[in-house]
């Protein structure tokens, strides 16, 4: 990065010990030890996607984080997991600094964490769930939007609304996801009240995201209407437009039932496209922002690129 003029100084910033108030989405299978080492060695905070590892396998990938660099990072876990108390075992037990956790009761980690100093960030889409989540004791929320990738969360709710929203209703930092791509989204969202941004799907489309190929080439193509929810009232799924997504529309306009759309869901699983590179028969999770990815960059390159955008959309503002 360039020299220390260009920090972005925040609440979340202060917590966490970073340059940037930019946190790497933790996906599954892309935010692997490379994507995140690059993205905390440039100032950010990355985030381990333990969704798709085995308790070995995310103990052996925080050690390769360590290896690469000395940087604050994290780990994302879904407490819906069966076995989510051994990944936050690990978690502890490795002294990772800060924790991401979703789908389910900050309570159940909170005390532990805070005991041995960990930094706690917890997903939440409403205000409700912000609540329970401040009288847990976290130390950060991070706010979803409908505008995000993967799952979203029923509520629907845009960042222009829900991030307003949240910083009447909490004293906590706040970190919006959903559709940020760019320092102009970064810069939206602390006029808005946040305190930073949490980026996923323009990190995907990096040279060190461990994902296939064509998923990344699939992002850089992708148009701004390309980006869909299907798989309303029963798991909601924002997704790019393929052949998978057709098949699922027509089903569900067809009347199929709850059980059906779980079925077909557990068929198009995102593994097939991250993974194997099918981009016609499985999920392609992609963030409503997706239009705006235009290239594959080394992410150094990404965060320079976002922390100067942020600085030129703040000096163009009005007063």
């Amino acid at each position: 990065m360039s020299s220390s003029q260009s920090l972005i100084c925040t609440r979340l910033t202060e917590l966490l010990g970073i340059d940037y108030p930019i946190v790497q989405g933790g996906m599954v299978w892309a935010a692997g030890s490379r994507l995140v080492a690059a993205v905390s060695k440039s100032g950010g905070l990355g985030l381990l996607g333990s969704g798709s590892m085995y308790p070995d396998v995310l103990r052996e990938e925080i050690h390769r984080v360590k290896a690469a660099t000395d940087k604050p990072f994290g780990v994302n876990v879904s407490l819906r997991r069966d076995d989510s108390q051994a990944l936050l075992q690990i978690v502890l037990e490795e002294g990772v600094p800060v924790i991401s956790c979703s789908l389910g009761n900050p309570n159940i980690y909170v005390d532990m964490m805070k005991e041995r100093g960990v930094k706690t960030m917890h997903v939440v889409t409403n205000t409700k769930h912000a609540a329970k989540a401040e009288q847990a004791g976290v130390d950060a929320l991070i706010a979803v939007g409908i505008e995000a990738g993967g799952h979203p969360g029923p509520d629907e709710l845009a960042l222009m609304t829900l991030i307003p929203q949240l910083r009447d209703a909490t004293s906590l930092p706040l970190v919006a996801a959903g559709g940020i791509v760019d320092g102009r989204g970064l810069a939206a969202i602390l006029a808005l009240g946040g305190d930073g941004v949490q980026i996923g799907t323009r990190f995907i489309a990096t040279d060190e995201s461990a994902v296939h190929a064509n998923y990344k080439k699939m992002l850089v193509e992708a148009g701004a209407t390309d980006s869909v929810l299907i798989g309303r009232n029963v798991e909601l799924v924002r997704v790019l437009k393929n052949q998978f997504t057709t098949k699922f529309i027509a089903a569900q306009n067809a009347g199929a039932s709850a059980d059906e759309i779980l079925m077909l869901l557990r068929e198009g699983r995102p593994k097939i496209t991250l993974k194997d590179g099918d981009m016609q028969n499985g999920q392609v999770q992609a963030g409503q922002g997706v239009g705006m990815i235009r290239d594959i960059v080394p992410t150094a390159e990404l965060m320079r690129r976002i922390v100067g955008q942020y600085w030129h959309a703040k000096s163009t503002m009005p007063g």
